[in-house]
């Protein structure tokens, strides 16, 4: 959500812990002690019945010629800053006043764009959370919104059933991503867990695939506290990146500026089990 994480959806951190950051009484990570293979001692609800991420089939999703047109629109979004909060690198929403942002496809209501983030592995071989035919990905990027027509805050949404609606964006190497150079120039100004800086006039429509083609099933934070309140959004179509541009992720700590310096990599949950869920593509 991926992440509320607070990652999964990751929100401001020190001295202003929101989003998803604020919502978990536990810690947890990525290693082998603290990692997702271990959250349900915390979070009884990681072996729920709508856990993400998934495994998309393609053979076996059902193709729904009744969803309407999905329509984002982020111009009048104004980003905030960029920040480390320790699992993820999140740039962060003005969500306070924003009109629709997302609306049609498979929702119901209009929601407001919170903040996205990205999860990424060791090497280009892997890294996305969703994967398609067991086929993984360097990296997938989540656009969290909240639903800002039926509740008052993004943690009030986070926990209900129709709460949030993330996008996913398959990322994988070839031709450097003109669109990410704004987010990977500003990396090392985030290194520590911590670590915050102003980023403004950031339209992450650019980071979008050309093609609307995509997946669409019920599903769950990918992070702590793993609410299962997600409409996701899985686009098709990857975009490409460099190599050199994943390498300035990697490059990221999970560690603080005074601990022993630990490689932000393989930040991601593995898929869950659909447990009878529908996949529905947009697309036949």
């Amino acid at each position: 959500m991926g992440q509320i994480a607070p990652r999964d959806h990751l929100p401001s951190l020190r001295g202003k812990r929101e989003g998803i950051l604020a919502m978990t009484g536990h810690p947890w990570g990525y290693g082998e002690d603290d990692g997702p293979a271990s959250w349900h001692k915390d979070y009884s609800i990681a072996k729920g019945n709508r856990q993400s991420p998934i495994d998309i089939v393609p053979s076996e999703t059902v193709y729904d010629d009744s969803l309407p047109p999905l329509t984002v629109s982020y111009e009048h979004c104004t980003s905030v800053n960029i920040s480390n909060n320790g699992c993820s690198v999140a740039v962060e929403y003005d969500d306070s006043e924003q009109g629709p942002v997302i609306e049609g496809g498979p929702l119901e209501d209009a929601y407001r764009l919170k903040q996205f983030h990205f999860h990424w592995g060791h090497d280009d071989c892997h890294g996305s959370e969703h994967t398609v035919d067991g086929k993984t990905y360097a990296s997938e990027l989540h656009l969290v919104h909240w639903n800002a027509s039926k509740y008052q805050t993004f943690g009030e949404a986070a926990a209900a059933p129709d709460g949030l609606a993330v996008l996913g964006v398959f990322l994988e190497t070839g031709e450097e991503h003109q669109g990410l150079h704004k987010i990977t120039d500003a990396l090392y100004m985030v290194k520590f867990k911590g670590n915050t800086t102003d980023l403004k006039d950031f339209n992450p429509k650019c980071l979008l695939p050309k093609s609307p083609n995509y997946w669409t099933y019920p599903g769950s934070l990918t992070t702590p506290p793993l609410h299962e309140s997600v409409a996701w959004i899985i686009f098709k179509e990857p975009i490409e990146v460099s190599e050199k541009q994943m390498g300035k992720f990697r490059m990221l700590l999970f560690s603080e500026e005074e601990e022993n310096e630990k490689c932000m990599e393989n930040n991601f949950r593995p898929p869950q089990p659909l447990k009878g869920r529908k996949v529905c593509a947009s697309f036949n």
